[in-house]
Parts: structure tokens; sequence; C-alpha cells
């Protein structure tokens, strides 16, 4: 029976408790002019950015989480893990690449844009017809897709806007929540096989 180790675990909790106590600390270390519903994740990286490791490490550790979790996650289709891989990796780079003091950087938007649309998409690739948990389920795999693609088609809806912060902060949060989710759902799917296993 394909298990998930402790270590895999350990890095989808990880994964949004950096990303969210990275923001929130990062954000309070910036100018008071800094608007967290208006400003985005990436401005806190940026060069003109007061203390910017902060979120830049922050950034660099939700990609490991990510690519640790893909690693990990055994019972789920090896397409589906290696696009949240994929997705981490490209976490990393958009901390690699960080935006300008003024203007845009052509790498930080294609990194930045496939780590959204991998971590996004990998759900469905994920999912098993006969699945030890309904997480990882074709149907629950599809809607979770198309739920945060919709969270990341409002952000980029939302790029000249006034909630663009606050777009952002939903999809990025959700897309580091689902691995997390299925995580724990499919080790409980899992105990709950081997004690039934265990009792034939």
């Amino acid at each position: 029976m394909e298990r998930i180790p402790s270590w895999a675990v350990v890095s989808s909790v990880a994964a949004p408790v950096v990303l969210i106590g990275g923001w929130t600390l990062a954000a309070s270390l910036q100018p008071r002019g800094y608007d967290s519903i208006r400003d985005t994740i990436s401005a806190l990286a940026g060069h003109g950015a007061t203390d910017r490791w902060v979120m830049t490490a922050a950034l660099a550790g939700l990609g490991a989480c990510h690519a640790t979790t893909a690693l990990g996650l055994q019972p789920a289709k090896l397409p589906g893990r290696l696009i949240l891989a994929a997705g981490g990796v490209a976490t990393v780079l958009v901390a690699a690449f960080p935006q300008p003091v003024a203007g845009d950087a052509p790498a930080h938007t294609v990194v930045a844009t496939v780590a959204f649309v991998a971590l996004a998409s990998w759900p469905i690739f994920a999912a098993r017809r006969s699945a030890i948990s309904r997480l990882l389920g074709a149907r629950i795999g599809t809607v979770a897709t198309l739920g945060l693609l919709g969270l990341v088609t409002w952000f980029a809806v939302e790029l000249h806007g006034d909630y663009r912060g606050l777009a952002e902060r939903t999809a990025a949060g959700a897309e580091a929540l689902w691995p997390l989710a299925v995580v724990i759902a499919t080790r409980r799917s899992l105990a709950r096989e081997a004690v039934s296993l265990t009792g034939q």
C-alpha cells in the first residue's frame, strides 16, 4: 500500500504557515503606504521593499514545501505530483527573480504565471478513478482545479485594480492549503484501510 511519509505531512503543514506568516510579517515591516488589499505579495520581496529578505525567504520556503509534498504524495497520480513539484520550483524562481523598483520584470511575470497555473492545475492530474481518498478522486480533483483556476483568474483580472493584493492572497492561500487538505484526507483514508486489512 502506498504511504505518505511524515516529512511530507510536515511540508504540507509548513506551506501555508510559511506563506501566510511570511506575508504578514513582511507587510508589517513596510512603510505605512503599503496596503495588503491593494498591493501584491511580490512587492514585499521586490527590490523596493523594506527587509525584502523576509518575503524572499518565505517564497523560497513555500516552493520547497510544495516540491517536498509532491515527492511524498505517493497515492496521487504521477503527472499531478510532477505538476505540483513544478509549481514549487517556479515559486522558488519567483523569489529568485524579484520585481524591480519600477516597472515589470518579464522573468518574474513568467515564473509567477507558471507557479500559479501549476499549483491550480495539479489536482485534476493527480486524481485517480479508484482513489483511496475522496480528495484524490476525479470529481473533486476537477472541482478543485476549476475553483483554484477561478481564483487565479480573479487575480489576473485585478492586476491593475484596487483588490489585486486580496485576490493574490486568496489564490495563493488556497493553493497552499489544498495540498495540506489532500495529505490529511489521504493519510486518514490510508489509516482506515490499514485497520480494515488488519482486521480481516
